[in-house]
């Protein structure tokens, strides 16, 4: 096993950050492309419009709710590291902005224009959910309650499991839609291919992810060598 430097923990941030930065392309790619917000981002982005308030902070808002899920769920054994979820929330909102200010107004008009930047956002956000998942730090806090569910509540696969919790949350961003703007805003039909293809796209995403991101957080090694002599000493002293 690879030792844990300096070097591995900044290259496990980069990771992880560069993560975070294509969950917020796909985000301006699915606002952009008309057929309706990501799932991940569907509650975030239907409170920004019922209250008037710019998204990022509407994220960092959503996801504290998860962590508190997460909190309820784990009860003593949840590791209060987790709580670093909420620094990488902030972090991911105003990756956010970044994202929507670059991608700026660009959209293709025609629906099958709209279908091409839709795939290219859950591309974009299962590929960004596979680099900081494999990065090994601590979940995004939807990822962590997925998690917390699949372990403690229905023992199944995350990835089966994240299906149903994308879905649960478009199912209440519609709630909140109607209640609160009289109507369906920010959530369509593409929201929902969303929600039922992302979880599938990552399995075969993760073949080629988890290798690539495990050789760029490994420590070299010569670093690797040094510890398992010492390990060899130890050995023998005893």
């Amino acid at each position: 096993m690879g030792q844990i430097t300096p070097g591995v923990v900044l290259s496990k941030v980069a990771v992880y950050a560069v993560g975070l930065l294509f969950m917020a392309f796909g985000v301006a790619f699915s606002v952009n492309s008309g057929l309706g917000v990501s799932p991940v981002n569907s509650l975030p982005y239907v409170v920004s419009l019922v209250l008037g308030v710019d998204m990022g902070s509407c994220v960092i808002a959503v996801f504290c709710c998860y962590v508190l899920v997460q909190i309820v769920i784990y009860r003593r054994d949840f590791k209060w590291v987790n709580l670093t979820q909420i620094l990488f929330s902030t972090l991911f909102g105003y990756f956010v902005d970044f994202a929507k200010a670059v991608v700026g107004d660009f959209a293709l008009p025609t629906y099958p224009g709209q279908l091409i930047m839709l795939a290219v956002s859950m591309v974009f956000v299962a590929l960004g959910v596979c680099l900081y998942m494999d990065a090994g730090l601590v979940n995004m806090p939807m990822e962590g309650m997925t998690n917390a569910i699949a372990e403690r509540i229905v023992k199944k696969p995350f990835h089966d499991v994240k299906v149903a919790v994308d879905c649960l949350a478009v199912a209440a961003a519609i709630l909140l839609s109607f209640v609160g703007l009289g109507g369906l805003e920010g959530i369509r039909e593409g929201t929902l291919l969303c929600a039922l293809l992302v979880g599938k796209m990552m399995k075969p995403m993760q073949k080629v992810v988890a290798p690539l991101v495990d050789r760029i957080c490994s420590a070299p090694q010569e670093e690797q060598g040094e510890p398992e002599v010492l390990m060899e000493g130890e050995g023998v002293s005893e």
